[in-house]
């Protein structure tokens, strides 16, 4: 009882001693020690999702200019910096790491009076540069993401290649969910889109089961949703930070499992909030229905104008209809999206060719600016011997003609040049048509490229595989082999290299590996153009020109004050490149009819 009351006033007999500070001497920690922070600033990427995850507002993304900056591979120019007056150690930071570049380290003892230095930049070397092992580190055990994604049902070779139905099934609600948790919420998909599209966003909404705010998220970038969830080039999932360590988000088909989850009725709504309710009196004309020109149809029209597509072809669409295959785009979905578009006020006048059905010239006395988003629907010829024989075609021409169902000379022997996606669209409709005629496919492929270097998705060049098509990448065309006025074959050559020390296209041969493929038709698959022919003689001479393309500023804007160029014409063939191209058109034309004040 004694020793309880009096064992206070032990302290007394430090009254006025010199306190003594003894050094902490470090000891070897466990394996596992949570430490002060390490980072592999080359493995880094700089996507901040170790500031989001932190609870406790320790880690800040601080910016480097002289860093790699690079969204098209999911790189920002930025590292994190640790402030350990905050940090619990918990290492959640670590365990969410894409990429795995952060650790924890053995290290733990640090004493300064001056504060400042407890906000630090993590290296490799630890806080104090003296190399402590690694301690709590990712691995198998210690990982909050999920590496692989959802797999996608689509039709086996043997069911697909009997007619032209669509090949990718899409996935259901559970895989769905379940892809859309596999999201980190980074945004280096929404850096790399160029349309920047709102990917996290809807993302995140469909993991919540929301598919009203998926489909608003989704809207508020892009009004053809439908087309671009299947036939998205999907720069975003290139530039996905789980791609480092495993498979990037599904984020294109997690798109087209928003649109199909969604009523018309839905969409419809979604795409006409934010639409002016007073007409401006303004008029615009758009030459072609491709991704650019229904963009820029569908931004002005919520701006207020009156827009007129006007379209040479019986349907609109441009080449996602006329250049892409209904087994990877289904035409009505493609009519769907179209739709919400006409359902804004937006009139389409097909089967105009402008050029003969009406003139350039009358359309820019007519309408207050003129859009120009004609696409490339002529293909590029070899130019090689007997590329002139009437049964050598471009594959361009002939999608053109199975979508309208024309008939053409189906051949029991194709061989289609070409490495690109339009080659295997080619390869792929004809040994289909070839496999309901005579029951076998006979397409030949070859390509300039390697194997690997071929400008196909991987998807395509696999599935034409499965379908029958044989591939022979490396080899470079001769001349088309005719006997008798008979096409017979193609006779190629081993290519060594495609471009010079310039980077010019210069390709060289091994003349003597020689390789001639049978075929009673060529394809020819190498290349697109314009039809420029609406342009008179005049005009031609007014604009100006980028090489072979019409030069336009950053918003789409020619030399010429009424006219805009938008998509394939001015960036070459993608379709999420034509919208983002359809935006900044649509602004800048909204912008001169209304005053450069004016908002989009």
């Amino acid at each position: 009882m004694k020793s309880s009351l009096f064992r206070p006033l032990k302290a007394l007999a430090f009254l006025g001693r010199e306190p003594v500070t003894l050094p902490m001497e470090p000891r070897p920690a466990a394996p596992q020690y949570r430490g002060f922070h390490l980072n592999d600033w080359e493995a880094c990427i700089g996507c901040g999702t170790c500031e989001k995850i932190c609870d406790n507002a320790a880690i800040r993304m601080v910016e480097f200019p002289d860093l790699a900056d690079d969204p098209l591979k999911g790189i920002k120019p930025r590292r994190p910096a640790i402030d350990y007056g905050r940090c619990c150690w918990c290492a959640l930071c670590v365990d969410i790491c894409p990429t795995g570049s952060i650790a924890l380290s053995r290290e733990y003892v640090h004493v300064d009076a001056d504060l400042n230095t407890f906000f630090i930049l993590p290296d490799e070397q630890g806080i104090h540069g003296e190399g402590f092992a690694k301690g709590w580190a990712k691995s198998d055990d210690a990982d909050l993401l999920d590496h692989h994604r959802q797999p996608m049902a689509e039709a086996g070779a043997d069911e697909r290649i009997a007619d032209f139905r669509e090949i990718v099934e899409g996935y259901d609600d559970q895989r769905a969910v379940i892809e859309a948790s596999r999201c980190i919420q980074c945004g280096m998909c929404h850096d790399a889109c160029p349309a920047h599209m709102h990917a996290p966003e809807y993302i995140r909404a469909l993991w919540n089961g929301d598919i009203e705010e998926a489909v608003r998220q989704i809207y508020r970038t892009n009004p053809l949703p439908s087309v671009c969830g299947r036939i998205c080039t999907h720069r975003c999932e290139t530039a996905c930070s789980m791609h480092h360590r495993g498979d990037p988000i599904a984020i294109r088909w997690l798109k087209r499992y928003a649109m199909d989850q969604a009523d018309r009725g839905l969409v419809q709504r979604i795409a006409e909030q934010g639409q002016v309710g007073e007409a401006s009196g303004r008029r615009v004309a758009i030459i072609g229905s491709g991704p650019g020109g229904l963009t820029a149809a569908y931004d002005l029209a919520r701006a207020g104008h009156a827009v007129t597509i006007f379209e040479a072809q019986p349907e609109p669409g441009g080449m996602m209809r006329y250049g892409i295959p209904e087994y990877r785009l289904p035409y009505d979905k493609l009519d769907e999206d179209i739709q919400v578009i006409r359902d804004l006020g937006v009139e389409i006048r097909c089967n105009t060719r402008v050029g003969k059905e009406i003139t350039l010239d009358s359309l820019k006395q007519e309408y207050d600016g003129v859009v120009l988003a004609i696409g490339l629907h002529l293909g590029r010829s070899t130019r090689i011997p007997g590329s002139e024989h009437p049964q050598v075609f471009s594959a361009v021409d002939l999608l053109a003609r199975i979508t309208r169902g024309e008939g053409f000379p189906l051949p029991q022997d194709a061989v289609v040049i070409g490495g690109g996606n339009v080659a295997m669209d080619i390869a792929r409709s004809v040994a289909r048509m070839q496999h309901a005629e005579y029951g076998r496919v006979g397409v030949t492929l070859t390509a300039l490229e390697k194997r690997d270097q071929m400008l196909a998705d991987e998807e395509e060049i696999r599935e034409a595989e499965e379908e029958g098509v044989c591939i022979f990448p490396g080899r470079g065309p001769q001349h088309c082999v005719v006997d008798a006025d008979r096409l017979t074959g193609l006779k190629t050559v081993a290519c060594l290299s495609i471009f010079d020390e310039q980077g010019r296209f210069h390709p060289k041969y091994d003349e003597t590996d020689e390789m001639v493929f049978q075929g009673d038709m060529v394809i020819e698959a190498i290349g697109q153009m314009p039809d420029l022919s609406m342009l008179d003689e005049q005009l031609n001479e007014r604009l100006k020109w980028a090489g072979r393309r019409i030069a336009v500023d950053a918003d789409g804007h020619t030399s010429e004050p009424w006219l805009w160029a938008v998509g394939d014409l001015v960036q070459g063939p993608d379709v999420i490149h034509a919208i983002a191209d359809g935006h900044r058109a649509a602004d800048s034309v909204h912008k001169a009819l209304m005053g450069s004040t004016a908002q989009p």
